[in-house]
């Protein structure tokens, strides 16, 4: 890679680690805000909805701002955006209904890395595929984090040193963006064979078998953690014996800390098969592989639930760098940023309705059937890599 390119690396790894971070910041402080303002649960999650909800629907309009002004741009707005945002909370932080506005946004101003930075990859990066892996080993780091971080500053310090953190470092984004030239984002990179009219059936099939990975993906981690608290019992148990100070939840934690390692290294290994094999064949066998370890997740506990989850984390998330290569050669290189908003839009968007589903199956069956459902999914999803493969038969990767 070159110099530039590898500063174009460098920059999107971190606003993608930034972008995660900042939206794991406030289930952390959830109990400690309950304690702050002495109100109930459920009125301090709900004062994150529309942080989540901006950071999904927003995702469109900045892809097309991306498009007309450049990547760098939009970068630079995400980060000063997001800085004085979280300043901003840890300023008001005594006025809930300020606070709610400043959460929401955070979420907005999060929302522009995604469409921003996944399009400039694809402009700016000659090897796409190792781009879109190193980039997602960042954000998966960013989710593992940033609960850890709030968490230890939260404790030694309070709420508003978490927000004054976050805002400093969100801030850091400006120096990397400082001498990169502007020229970096506009590069034309080749977006395969597919051309005009011919584009939109693939990518119209590839906007649904992604919005079904949304579902698979949100409906998963929504409730693993409560899932591992139940059924890891044993771990717990021979934890306990070495520390006795231990809770399941702690426990449960970090078996899905270990699971985002394993999905890491997913995202690795399916960006270097990614630049070898043809792109639409890695997709469909990184999916097909997710359906008997997640049919296994519903019947297994303890070591061998750990051991499951992770190979299905380690296929649904390596499939990640070769989703996002697809994108990148089924859209015109004049409307990246845009392809990759309508993605995030159905992704974050319409796949947080799993949330909702999962809800439903957990109070009337129980969680086991949640993963048997997500099976169902994936199934689906696998039909229409199928279809695509069908349309494009005649394309090369």
């Amino acid at each position: 890679m070159s110099l530039i390119e590898r500063k174009v690396i460098t920059i999107n790894c971190f606003g993608h680690f930034m972008s995660h971070f900042n939206m794991l910041l406030f289930p952390a402080l959830v109990i400690p805000l309950v304690k702050y303002y002495g109100t109930d649960l459920s009125d301090i999650i709900g004062r994150s909805f529309w942080m989540y909800c901006f950071f999904g629907i927003t995702a469109l309009p900045w892809g097309i701002a991306a498009d007309q002004w450049g990547a760098r741009r939009l970068m630079l707005i995400f980060h000063v955006g997001a800085g004085l945002c979280c300043f901003s909370i840890a300023l008001c932080l005594d006025n809930l209904f300020l606070m709610s506005i400043f959460l929401a946004g955070l979420g907005a101003f999060s929302g522009i890395y995604h469409p921003t930075g996944l399009g400039w990859i694809s402009r700016s990066v000659s090897r796409i595929s190792i781009g879109m892996a190193i980039n997602g080993i960042f954000g998966n780091l960013g989710l593992a984090l940033s609960p850890l971080i709030a968490g230890l500053l939260n404790w030694m310090y309070g709420i508003k040193a978490v927000f004054w953190f976050a805002g400093a470092i969100n801030l850091m984004g400006i120096l990397l963006l400082i001498g990169l030239p502007t020229e970096s984002d506009k590069k034309t990179m080749s977006s395969g064979d597919y051309s005009g009219k011919k584009m939109i059936k693939p990518f119209m099939i590839l906007l649904l078998a992604m919005m079904l990975g949304g579902i698979a993906y949100r409906g998963a981690t929504v409730i693993l953690p409560a899932y591992f608290e139940l059924k890891n019992q044993a771990i717990f148990t021979f934890f306990l014996q070495f520390f006795d100070q231990l809770s399941p939840n702690v426990i449960a934690t970090l078996s899905v800390s270990s699971v985002f390692v394993a999905g890491m290294i997913g995202q690795y290994t399916g960006g270097r098969v990614a630049e070898h094999f043809d792109l639409k064949k890695c997709y469909l066998i990184f999916h097909i592989m997710t359906i008997p370890m997640v049919i296994t997740m519903a019947y297994v506990s303890n070591v061998l639930l750990l051991l499951s989850t992770m190979f299905y984390f380690f296929f649904l998330l390596g499939m990640q760098p070769i989703e996002n290569t697809l994108v990148a050669k089924l859209s015109p290189p004049k409307f990246l940023h845009s392809a990759y908003g309508t993605k995030f839009i159905l992704t974050f968007g319409i796949g947080a309705l799993s949330v909702k589903m999962v809800s439903i199956i957990e109070k009337q069956m129980g969680m086991s059937p949640i993963f048997l459902t997500l099976a169902c999914v994936s199934f689906f999803l696998v039909l229409c890599i199928l279809g695509l493969i069908a349309v494009t038969q005649d394309d090369t990767n």
